[in-house]
């Protein structure tokens, strides 16, 4: 005969114990729904910045640089357009080639993908802030030793880049270098010597290879 009594789990019944299965999911499910609604609210309530132009302060080459642009200036063109931080070149505009390279608390990034408002209380390094009291830095002054430029144009960022290097890495390799400088395009073909620079400034004592073609 089937016993009539429900199965129980120690002290408590197969039906308590799915009750209290239920509860436990369903105040789960509220307090994950409290949650989203708080942030929600949180982000609703933040300040709406723009579209007309707002004061905004960056802290450039160890000085205050305080502007006031629309939300919509990237950092590239508040330090070029707003300011005398003209370095930093503005080439493909879509972070592929380059130039535009800064150091943001000593990190290189492009600076015509970061809005400036977004780049206040950090410290931006500009190609203008690299040399100290007239006098060129090592990596600077290896790129003219090595002829590593020719129109110049994509200089500036390859000059930050190795220099962003040689601050965390003092004794790269020449895939170090490379990797480095990854992000950044020469179209005049000048990627050996800047590697080249990259070790001289680095005081890493290197051969330069040359290719002989004999021609027949």
């Amino acid at each position: 005969m089937k016993n009539s009594e429900p199965e129980t789990f120690g002290a408590h019944s197969r039906r308590t114990f799915l009750k209290s299965l239920g509860t436990a999911a369903a105040t789960a499910a509220t307090a994950q729904v409290t949650s989203v609604a708080a942030e929600l609210e949180k982000v609703n309530i933040e300040k709406v910045v723009g579209p007309n132009a707002v004061p905004v302060t960056l802290k450039v080459n160890g000085e205050q640089l305080r502007l006031l642009i629309e939300p919509r200036v990237t950092l590239l063109d508040a330090l070029r357009n707003y300011s005398s931080h003209t370095g930093p070149k503005e080439g493909c505009d879509r972070a592929s080639c380059g130039a535009c390279t800064v150091l943001i608390n000593d990190l290189p990034v492009y600076s015509c993908q970061k809005l400036a408002i977004e780049a206040q209380g950090v410290e931006i390094t500009t190609i203008e802030g690299v040399a100290q009291d007239g006098k060129l830095s090592k990596v600077q002054q290896a790129f003219i030793e090595k002829d590593a430029l020719q129109c110049g144009y994509c200089t500036p960022g390859f000059v930050m880049s190795v220099t962003a290097l040689l601050n965390r890495n003092p004794h790269p390799t020449a895939e170090d270098v490379k990797h480095a400088c990854a992000g950044n395009l020469c179209r005049c073909g000048c990627h050996p010597h800047i590697v080249q620079a990259a070790l001289t400034a680095a005081g890493i004592e290197h051969a330069a290879k040359t290719e002989v073609v004999n021609h027949a």
